[in-house]
C-alpha cells in the first residue's frame, strides 16, 4: 500500500492516475516478459501485474529489503520493479564472483531514466561501450599525470586542510552542521585537479555548484525518482525531477564559463588540469580531421560532472561519518588521538605516517565499512548471456551487486553491525587488509579515484583529530546520534551538529 500511496501523492487528480495506470497496463500487456528457455533463472518473489514486486519492498531503504529477501531466496535472486526485472547479488563471495571473476560479463552500466536525463550516456560513470572505455582510459591516465594520489595531491590536500580548520575555528566550539564546509573542502581538492585551481568557500558560483550537485545526488536516490525509473511517464508531475533538471542547467552554465575561461589561456604544451588536457586533445582531433572523436563538448561536460560529484560527495560523506563516529564513541577517539600524539606529535601528518598509525588506519577503514555510503552500489548490466552459480542471467539484465551485503557480510566480519576497528587489526595491533573490504566496488567499474580518496580520508581525518576534539552538543548524548542515515544515491549521516573544540 505504501507504493500506491506514493503514486497517489504525485497525481493531482485520481483521473490522471487512472489514465496513467491504464497506459501502464496496456504497456505491460504489450511488452510482457518472454519465457526464457536458456537456463534456470534465479528465484524470487512472485511479481504482481503492473507493480511487479514493489509491494515487497521498502522503497525508502530498498537495500534493507533486498537483504531480507536474500534470507528466503538466497544470494542470487530476481525482483521486478514494475515490469523491469532486476537480479540482486548478495554477499562477498557472490559479488566478487560476478564483478571480478566475470568482470566483462557484468561490466556494463544500467542507465536508468533518472541518470539518462543527467548525462545522455556521455562521460565516465553512466556510459557504455567505446565511449566509456575511451573516457575512463583518458581520465585514469590524465589524472595520474596530474599527480592524483601522489605527492602533488598530498600538497593540495594539506593546504586545503588549513582552510577547513579556519572554517571550523569560526564556530569557537559551538555546535554546527559541518556538511557544507567539509563538502567545500573536498570539492576544492577535485577542482584543483580538474580546473587547475581551488575556490574560496564564499564564491557563490562554487558554492552553488557544490550544493546543487549534492542535492542531485540526494534526489537521484529518492523514492520518487525510483518510481520515475520504473514508470517514466510520471516524470512531468515529479517535483524532484524538475529540481534535478534545474540544477543540471545551472551547473552547466557555471561549468561553461569556467571551461571558456581556461580555453582563452590554453597552452597546448602546458596542461594545468583535466579540463585543459581534454581541450588540448579535442583541438588536436579537430585539427587532424578525426571523425567520430569522443573528445567533444558533451563528453567534457559530463566527465567533469562525474569527477566533481564523485570527488565531493563520497569522500565528504565518509569523512562526516568518521567525525560523527568519534563523537559517538569518545573512547575510540581517545585511542586515535593518543596514537597520533605519540607517533606524530605536533607536526603536520603526511601520507607516509599511515603505516605508523595502525589503529587510526583501522578506524578509517571501519568508518568506510560501517558507513556503507553506497549500499546499493550503482546498477550494473550484463553485456551478454551469462550463467552465475548455476543461474542463467540474460544479456541486458539490470544487476545490483549489493555492497551493503559485502561490507556487513556476517561470514566475513566478526561484528558486522557494530563500529569495531579491530576488524582491521591483528593480535599484535598491526593493520591487516580484509578481502571483503569493498567500499569502492570492484572489477571494471571500480571507482577510478580510489587512490585520491584514500589519501584525502587519511590526511583530513588524522589532521582534524590531531587538532580538535569532536563532541556532541551539551545535553546531547552519543546514543542520540542516529546511525541509520539519510538515503539518497549515497547514504549520508542523519542531520546533526557537533562541537569542534581546539585541543590544547
Amino acid at each position: 500500500m505504501a507504493v500506491v500511496e506514493s503514486l497517489l501523492q504525485f497525481s493531482s487528480t485520481g483521473t490522471l492516475l487512472g489514465a496513467l495506470l491504464l497506459l501502464l497496463g496496456l504497456y505491460l500487456l504489450s511488452s510482457g516478459s518472454k519465457s526464457q528457455t536458456e537456463g534456470k533463472e534465479p528465484p524470487g518473489p512472485k511479481p504482481l501485474p503492473l507493480f511487479g514486486n514493489l509491494l515487497n519492498l521498502d522503497l525508502t531503504r530498498p537495500f534493507d529489503s533486498f537483504c531480507e529477501l536474500s534470507k528466503t531466496y538466497g544470494n542470487i535472486f530476481q525482483v521486478f520493479l514494475g515490469p523491469k526485472k532486476m537480479v540482486v547479488l548478495v554477499g562477498y563471495k557472490t559479488v566478487k564472483e560476478a564483478l571480478v571473476n566475470h568482470a566483462e560479463e557484468f561490466g556494463d552500466r544500467d542507465i536508468a531514466p533518472s541518470f539518462r536525463i543527467m548525462n545522455d550516456e556521455n562521460g565516465i560513470v553512466f556510459s557504455n561501450g567505446k565511449n566509456w572505455k575511451e573516457m575512463r582510459c583518458f581520465a585514469l591516465s590524465n589524472l595520474r599525470d596530474l599527480g592524483m594520489g601522489k605527492r602533488g595531491s598530498e600538497v593540495k590536500i594539506i593546504e586545503e586542510i588549513q582552510y577547513l580548520e579556519g572554517e571550523f575555528d569560526k564556530f569557537e566550539g559551538k555546535p554546527f552542521d559541518m556538511t557544507q564546509p567539509v563538502n567545500y573542502a573536498m570539492s576544492n581538492i577535485i577542482s584543483s585537479i580538474v580546473y587547475g585551481n581551488r575556490f574560496e568557500y564564499t564564491d557563490p558560483r562554487f558554492t552553488e555548484m557544490v550544493d546543487s550537485a549534492n542535492e542531485n545526488v540526494y534526489f537521484a536516490g529518492s523514492t520518487s525518482m525510483m518510481i520515475y525509473n520504473i514508470f517514466p511517464w510520471l516524470g512531468p508531475i515529479l517535483k524532484q525531477k524538475r529540481i534535478i533538471v534545474k540544477n543540471i542547467v545551472q551547473s552547466r552554465q557555471h561549468m561553461t564559463k569556467l571551461i571558456n575561461g581556461l580555453l582563452e589561456t590554453l597552452n597546448p604544451h602546458d596542461s594545468r588540469g583535466f579540463v585543459e588536457s581534454f581541450l588540448i586533445r579535442k583541438q588536436s582531433d579537430e585539427q587532424s580531421g578525426k571523425k567520430d572523436s569522443y573528445f567533444h563538448q558533451d563528453n567534457l561536460m559530463m566527465s567533469v560532472t562525474d569527477l566533481f560529484i564523485a570527488g565531493t560527495d563520497t569522500t565528504g560523506t565518509t569523512l562526516r561519518w568518521g567525525l560523527m563516529f568519534m563523537a559517538k564513541y569518545p573512547n575510540i577517539q581517545d585511542q586515535v588521538q593518543e596514537e597520533i600524539d605519540r607517533v606524530i606529535g605536533g607536526r603536520q601528518p603526511v601520507v607516509e605516517d599511515r603505516k605508523k598509525l595502525p589503529y587510526t588506519d583501522a578506524v578509517i577503514h571501519e568508518t568506510q565499512r560501517l558507513a556503507n555510503i553506497v549500499p546499493l552500489n550503482l546498477p550494473h548490466m550484463t553485456s551478454c548471456d551469462v550463467t552465475l552459480n548455476g543461474y542463467f542471467i540474460k544479456e541486458g539484465t539490470t544487476v545490483v551487486p549489493l555492497l551493503t551485503s559485502v561490507l556487513k557480510d556476517p561470514s566475513e566480519w566478526e561484528k558486522p553491525n557494530s563500529f569495531y576497528p579491530e576488524h582491521f587489526l591483528d593480535e599484535k595491533g598491526q593493520f591487516v587488509k580484509r578481502d571483503a573490504f569493498m567500499p569502492f566496488s570492484a572489477g571494471r567499474r571500480m571507482c577510478l579515484g580510489e587512490s585520491l580518496a584514500r589519501m584525502e580520508l587519511f590526511l583530513f581525518f588524522t589532521s582534524l583529530l590531531q587538532s580538535y576534539r569532536f563532541t556532541t552538543p551539551p545535553g546531547v548524548s552519543g546514543d542520540e546520534l542516529d546511525l541509520k542515515g539519510v538515503v539518497g544515491l549515497t547514504l549520508n549521516p542523519s542531520p546533526h551538529k557537533l562541537c569542534v573544540i581546539r585541543r590544547s
